[in-house]
C-alpha cells in the first residue's frame, strides 16, 4: 500500500462510490420532473408499493435498516407529502401509506430503478469482483464478526495493546510518552508465610 492510499481510508473510498452514484441517480430523475426527490426514498416508497401499507418497523426490516434510519426517511417522505402516516392498532404503531402524489410518481421511480439496475450490471461486468456480489458478501462477513471487533484484534492492535487497552476501557487512545509510559513494577519480595497458632 502506497503512502498516498494510506491517507485515503476505506471508508471515504466507499462513500466517494456511493456519493457519485446518487449524484447521478438524483441528476436522472431530476432530469424525469423529480427535482427535490432523494435516490434513497425509492426503496421505501417501491417496499410500500409491493408490501401494502405497513408500519415502519416492518418497513425497516423489509428494507433492510434499522427502525430509527427508515423513521427518519418516512419522516422525509411524509413532509415531502410522498407518504402518510396511520396509527396502527396500537397506539405507537404508525403505519406508512402512498400518497396519491407517490403513486402518480411511481412508475417514473420504477423506470429510474429498471435503468439504474441495468447499468450496475453493466458496471458489475467490467470489475474485477461484481459488487452485486462483494458487498452482501462483505455485509455478511461484517454480520459474522463485526468490524469493531476486526480492529480491535488486527495485527496493528496485537502489536500496540495500548490502543486495545484504550478502547476496552472506553477512552481515546494516545500513545504512551516515555514520561507516562507504564514503568516496570519494582521486585518486591515475598510474602511473609502466614502465622501459624
Amino acid at each position: 500500500m502506497t503512502d498516498e492510499q494510506r491517507l485515503v481510508g476505506l471508508g471515504t473510498l466507499l462513500r466517494q462510490v456511493l456519493d457519485l452514484m446518487d449524484a447521478d441517480i438524483a441528476g436522472v430523475l431530476a432530469d424525469l420532473g423529480l427535482p427535490d426527490y432523494k435516490p434513497k426514498f425509492s426503496v421505501y416508497l417501491r417496499a410500500v408499493a409491493s408490501l401494502g401499507p405497513l408500519p415502519i418497523r416492518d418497513l425497516a426490516r423489509a428494507t433492510g435498516v434499522t427502525h430509527s434510519a427508515a423513521s427518519q426517511v418516512v419522516a422525509e417522505l411524509a413532509r415531502k407529502g410522498l407518504v402518510d402516516l396511520r396509527p396502527g392498532t396500537d397506539g405507537r404503531q404508525r403505519i406508512v401509506h402512498l400518497t396519491g402524489q407517490a403513486r402518480a410518481i411511481l412508475p417514473t421511480v420504477e423506470a429510474e430503478w429498471d435503468a439504474t439496475a441495468c447499468a450496475a450490471d453493466e458496471l458489475d461486468a467490467e470489475l474485477p469482483f461484481p459488487l452485486r456480489e462483494l458487498v452482501p458478501a462483505v455485509a455478511a462477513a461484517l454480520e459474522r464478526r463485526g468490524f469493531r471487533d476486526r480492529i480491535l484484534t488486527s495485527g496493528w492492535a496485537r502489536d500496540h495493546p495500548f490502543f486495545t487497552a484504550a478502547v476496552t476501557a472506553g477512552r481515546q487512545p494516545a500513545a504512551p510518552s516515555p514520561a507516562t509510559a507504564p514503568r516496570p513494577a519494582a521486585a518486591s519480595s515475598p510474602p511473609p508465610p502466614p502465622e501459624i497458632s
